[in-house]
């Protein structure tokens, strides 16, 4: 592939942007002109002999990269390519639509300028609005998070990229000595927690599966976080129980008497045989217990779906919505399929399902409507089906205010256990954030010999200057 501009840019930005958008084009010769007139940018596009040109108004001073946007999205319209995100891939759309109404354009203008710079048609761009309002109302910058990692499952599903490890395999025998690893790092960082005064606002504990921990180390993580971490600001606590094969009536039980009030519980799809097929062990009738368990001893409950996975038709998306319905839930969030680099299913050909994108969004609307749900946070993924999205719906009121502050990295975050990603946020501009990562190893041998070491560039880390 040949990149002809006269404009500096990105090609590997550019390079990616065509293998996910344009596989058909990739090798193709690419040119960009950008030319100025009065306030205005206008950036011509050309490839495979096609041309099109973009023309917007100057905000080279507020939005980074302008040119190559343009280009981007003057590739998709040389080529005649309509897709209902446009040109926006691998990013937060509500992240970047709320800094650009901070910085005092209109939602008129918003909306304008996403549907003609990025070509995101209006009902994406509608529902990205919804999301925001929701959203404005709960973030909180003065608040921190802290994410706790689980990195071991049952079995690794095909389509997973997450820190996780089968308990079975060799990496399996370092279970014990991560528990008390993560124990120990759990009063370091209540220690660290108190000496800079953090109090909590969510605390999640994800993964892998925490729900592989037995009951006894259940009890023993839970206590060991309320013993040293200062939880007096906590308005939730979620535990990501996820799989029933990996959940008992007595965890959830312990679950509750310290203090979680959320879980999950992840059919992904209701056709066994999909989930099968992609390692993902599913017994419907357990399934159904542990749902009347946690209902019974009172959790706000989330459940997980993932749409176009693969050999799953039309058919089989809307009868797992219509099994959903059978479910009282507060919480739905629906994944669209994300071939990932860290996943199995990355590196096999599958096709993937022919979904009619209107009959899916369509049924899933009726959905949550019926279930009084609004959507409350949502993001883009790359390598995900072109017309996708990943939306969090709710209950008004059962919001999870730790899904919202993650993918709009508003908030700080504490992580601990494998893989867990600490983040410290310093204001660079009045309108723009410098975040600084922290990432605790995913592999437990290496977290469990790491994690000292690690520790001291967490307290490194939380004490520069904001």
């Amino acid at each position: 592939m040949s990149i002809v501009t006269n404009f500096p840019l990105s090609e590997k930005s550019l390079e990616e942007f065509v293998r996910i958008m344009l596989p058909k084009e990739v090798g193709k010769d690419i040119k960009g002109e950008v030319s100025y007139k009065d306030d205005k940018i206008i950036v011509k596009a050309q490839i495979d002999g096609k041309e099109a040109v973009m023309e917007e108004e100057n905000f080279e001073h507020i939005i980074e990269d302008q040119n190559l946007i343009m280009l981007k999205g003057g590739l998709l319209k040389a080529l005649n390519k309509n897709y209902p995100w446009g040109s926006l891939i691998g990013v937060r759309p509500t992240k970047m639509t709320r800094r650009l109404m901070q910085m005092g354009f209109s939602k008129e203008r918003v909306r304008n300028l996403l549907n003609n710079m990025y070509l995101a048609n209006f009902d994406k761009i509608d529902l990205l609005m919804r999301v925001i309002e929701t959203e404005e109302r709960l973030l909180n910058k003065d608040a921190m998070n802290m994410y706790i990692g689980i990195p071991f499952c049952p079995s690794k599903c095909r389509y997973c990229s997450f820190a996780s490890y089968e308990i079975n395999s060799s990496l399996g025998r370092f279970y014990p000595k991560f528990v008390e690893t993560l124990l120990e790092e759990i009063e370091l960082v209540g220690e660290l927690s108190k000496n800079k005064g953090y109090k909590y606002e969510s605390l999640y504990i994800g993964g892998g599966t925490p729900s592989i921990l037995t009951e006894e180390d259940t009890e023993r993580v839970l206590k060991a976080v309320h013993t040293y971490i200062d939880l007096s600001n906590l308005k939730e606590f979620t535990f990501e129980a996820g799989r029933e094969d990996a959940i008992t009536k007595r965890k959830l039980e312990i679950l509750k008497e310290y203090g979680v009030d959320r879980v999950s519980l992840n059919p992904q799809t209701f056709k066994e045989q999909t989930l099968k097929d992609l390692n993902r062990t599913f017994n419907r009738e357990h399934f159904d217990e542990v749902y009347r368990d946690i209902k019974e001893i009172g959790f706000i409950l989330n459940m997980d779906l993932i749409l176009g996975l693969p050999g799953e038709s039309v058919e089989d998306i809307l009868n797992t919505l219509n099994e959903i319905e059978k479910y009282d839930i507060e919480n739905l969030t629906v994944h669209a399929l994300a071939k990932k680099k860290g996943s199995p299913l990355y590196h096999e050909d599958f096709e993937e399902s022919e979904v009619e994108r209107k009959l899916v969004e369509n049924a899933i609307g009726e959905l949550v409507k019926r279930k009084g749900m609004e959507p409350y946070y949502m993001y883009r993924q790359k390598n995900s089906l072109d017309w996708g999205e990943n939306v969090g719906y709710s209950i008004p009121g059962a919001e999870s205010r730790f899904n919202i502050e993650m993918i709009e990295e508003n908030q700080q975050t504490m992580g601990l256990g494998g893989g867990a990603i600490s983040k410290a946020i310093r204001k660079e501009t009045e309108y723009i954030d410098q975040i600084e990562r922290l990432v605790n190893p995913k592999d437990p041998a290496l977290y469990i010999a790491e994690m000292k070491m690690r520790h001291a560039k967490k307290i490194e880390l939380f004490s520069k200057e904001r």
